[in-house]
């Protein structure tokens, strides 16, 4: 009897251990498969970004300390992230506030009150926007972008990928990985999924890997050169406080201004 209790009892930790294991496994396969996904119909895509600008679309005129950018806004695909952005820009938010990041080439990110790249004052709820992907809007060069800020959710919600993601006032201005290795093409035009939006990167430039992870929400039509010479800035050795590299030679946002596009 004794015996007996005994293998029934190792059989059933045998049992729970194998069910802890197997749903472990089958955690981690859901979210390896689930990571980074996005639907994107290549059928009724249109790549927004490549088109006309429409006559009275509305524009940002970002001034810098090295020059200004002039970018489309895109309210039809991301409303919640251009009305935010919209209203802080009319506000006088973005006065005078700093370029706190830089990777060489690849994007700059500015718009905060503090040099650090942190934040200050009440504006909680401006930095609770949710997250606006769109199969139209894809991070070419020119881009702008809104940093992520906050993800909501417990073990099931990023199981079953039903997180909420948050961005918020920060932005990002996006330069160009290096597309001249031949063997990187073939793998990215084999990857993409779509000849179309591959053409488009590889004559526009851009940064592939933040294809609908982040929202874009503009897109530069004038202004590039300023652009590359953020980019391309000398950064700091090592990172501040907050974790960024911001540049050497200090760069603001001087004023961003909320116009209307018109070709003449």
């Amino acid at each position: 009897m004794y015996k007996k209790s005994k293998t029934l009892s190792r059989l059933g930790i045998f049992l729970v251990v194998t069910s802890v294991l197997s749903f472990i496994v089958f955690y981690f396969v859901v979210m390896l498969s689930n990571q980074g996904y996005t639907y994107v119909d290549v059928e009724t895509m249109e790549l927004a970004q490549t088109q006309e600008i429409e006559e009275g679309a509305p524009i940002a005129v970002i001034e810098t300390t090295y020059g200004e950018i002039r970018a489309v806004l895109y309210p039809q695909y991301a409303p919640k992230t251009v009305e935010n952005f919209i209203a802080l820009a009319n506000e006088g938010y973005y006065d005078n506030t700093y370029v706190f990041e830089q990777k060489e080439d690849v994007y700059f990110a500015a718009g905060t009150p503090n040099p650090d790249g942190s934040l200050s004052g009440d504006k909680e709820t401006n930095e609770l926007v949710p997250l606006e992907t769109h199969q139209n809007l894809w991070p070419f060069k020119g881009a702008l972008c809104v940093m992520n800020t906050t993800v909501e959710g417990g073990f099931f919600d990023r199981l079953f990928k039903n997180v909420k993601t948050y961005t918020g006032s920060r932005f990002m201005v996006l330069g160009s990985v290096d597309f001249s290795d031949e063997e990187f093409v073939t793998q990215f035009r084999e990857a993409s999924g779509s000849e179309e939006l591959a053409d488009a990167f590889l004559t526009r430039g851009g940064v592939p890997n933040f294809a609908q992870q982040m929202t874009v929400f503009g897109q530069t039509y004038e202004g590039f050169d300023v652009i590359e010479e953020i980019c391309a800035a000398e950064i700091q050795a090592e990172t501040n406080a907050s974790g960024y590299t911001p540049p050497v030679e200090e760069c603001r946002i001087v004023k961003i201004s909320i116009e209307e596009y018109h070709a003449e």
